[in-house]
């Protein structure tokens, strides 16, 4: 029998707030802070204590939802969700269930099997949960992270490969960073993606019983992770066993999925309106002025340099996956005299990006600024060096942050383009390999190359290649005459 896949998938996003979801703290933003040392009684779940609402959080998860195409909620309530861990101070979290900020809403991905639009179901605020940290027979816990505003993006079950949910997340993280609600910064579990996974015969209406895996932080680990449950479900099936409904987690080392404990319903949860917060009423302006703060998004930013700059499809989902990339890529544009968009996206994309995934440093982290970047492409397409010299500046800019004209003119590497120089290069290589220049007299086109490659060493690489080329045409024309 053969089966499809149906996936949901759940994303916590930390949200980039000064302070927490319902009390003044800071939220920690680096791992070097003393453990509980950013609480409060609030955060920490003290009797007595009361929360009040971040409105920046709200901004921020409003901003996602109007990004996401999604339903802007006038009227909304925070539910208090009933579960007990160490980690959770309260015995409850304050979350959104019935009523959510956002909901109804859509993504466009393109994976190899073309474009797919995935429906967003809702889009909530929630407080984060405190730290467990075990070491050895103990289990200690840190509440710096307890009541950091999180906000939850569910989609529908319209996911229907590992393939799929990869695209999905890695497009929902680009617009969180282009927004700037949340850093994308994946190692850290600022973000974690959660999918529910189901299959069930291929043409059947009726969904397969899901597994959930948790807290998945990288996209290699949700698209393995995925595959590997869907594998796992359909030998499960075969067998003549039901899958059951439970929570899992993804085993690194041994790239499987593991059990965890059994799934919960939303009436475990118990969920009942918060008493201590009032209901949150969203003014239409006020929806309305954070609509006119959206940045321009990776969709639009992709079809304008599309349009724009006359760049290829791929090379523009390239260039507009990162904000940051983007925004270099334009600026570097501005700064050039040629002004040739696809000639800047070549040198990023190819030198630079080479640089920065040798190094796993971020386009933020660079020495050499779009400024000079550009510097050093129009030193190349003028042709005071050639490529490869322009390869090997940028080279030693990438490493000390001088500029392209400053190495340039300290070792002496500005390209030798007067005729009569590369003339007396080439007649010198010429003279000094006679048994070479009989074969290609002979017929055997193939060593031209190799007596330029010799003019060029002779050089140091200063030559102007296309000129060296030529002229060593024709003089072995004139010596054949």
């Amino acid at each position: 029998m053969d089966y499809e896949a149906v996936i949901g998938l759940e994303v916590h996003a930390e949200l980039l707030t000064r302070s927490k979801m319902f009390c003044g703290c800071a939220v920690v933003t680096s791992d070097g802070e003393p453990p509980n040392s950013h609480v409060c009684p609030v955060c920490t779940g003290m009797p007595g204590m009361l929360p009040v609402i971040n409105r920046r959080a709200v901004e921020m998860t409003i901003m996602t939802g109007l990004a996401l195409n999604c339903a802007i909620a006038e009227f909304n309530i925070f539910a208090r969700k009933n579960y007990f861990y160490p980690d959770l101070p309260k015995g409850y979290q304050i979350s959104q269930y019935e009523y959510p900020l956002c909901k109804n809403g859509w993504l466009d991905i393109e994976t190899s099997q073309g474009p797919r639009r995935i429906r967003i179901r809702r889009v909530h605020l929630e407080e984060d949960t405190g730290k467990s940290i075990h070491a050895g027979d103990a289990s200690l816990i840190d509440f710096n992270r307890s009541g950091v505003p999180l906000m939850e993006i569910v989609s529908e079950p319209d996911l229907h490969s590992a393939e799929e949910v990869r695209a999905y997340a890695e497009k929902l993280r680009a617009i969180l960073r282009y927004l700037g609600v949340n850093s994308g910064d994946m190692e850290k579990g600022v973000i974690r993606f959660e999918p529910n996974i189901s299959i069930r015969p291929v043409g059947a209406a009726e969904f397969g019983t899901r597994t959930e895996l948790k807290n998945l932080n990288s996209f290699r680990a949700l698209e393995r992770g995925t595959a590997y449950e869907l594998k796992r479900q359909a030998e499960v099936l075969k067998r003549g066993e039901p899958v059951k409904q439970e929570t899992r987690g993804w085993d690194e080392d041994r790239q499987i999925t593991v059990p965890q404990r059994s799934k919960e319903f939303a009436e475990d949860y118990r969920y009942f309106p918060e008493p201590d917060l009032p209901p949150l009423i969203v003014d239409r302006s006020w929806v309305d002025a954070l609509r006119a703060q959206l940045p321009e998004l990776p969709d639009a930013k992709r079809q304008r340099f599309i349009s724009d700059y006359g760049l290829a499809p791929f090379d523009a989902q390239v260039l507009v996956a990162e904000r940051a990339v983007a925004d270099y890529f334009e600026a570097a544009i501005s700064h050039s005299a040629g002004r040739n968009p696809k000639t800047v996206a070549n040198w990023l994309t190819g030198e630079v990006f080479r640089y920065l995934n040798e190094t796993a440093e971020s386009i933020a982290q660079l020495k050499v600024t779009p400024a000079s970047l550009a510097e050093l492409i129009d030193l190349v397409e003028a042709g005071a060096i050639n490529l490869n010299t322009g390869k090997r500046v940028l080279g030693e800019m990438l490493q000390s942050g001088e500029s392209a004209r400053a190495i340039v003119d300290r070792q002496g590497l500005a390209q030798i383009s007067d005729a009569g120089a590369i003339e007396a290069l080439v007649t010198k290589v010429l003279d000094a390999n006679p048994a070479e220049v009989a074969k290609y007299l002979g017929g055997k086109e193939t060593v031209l190359g190799f007596l330029v490659g010799q003019v060029m060493k002779e050089s140091r690489g200063k030559a102007n290649p296309g000129a060296v080329q030529q002229i060593v045409r024709r003089q072995l024309t004139e010596r054949k005459g």
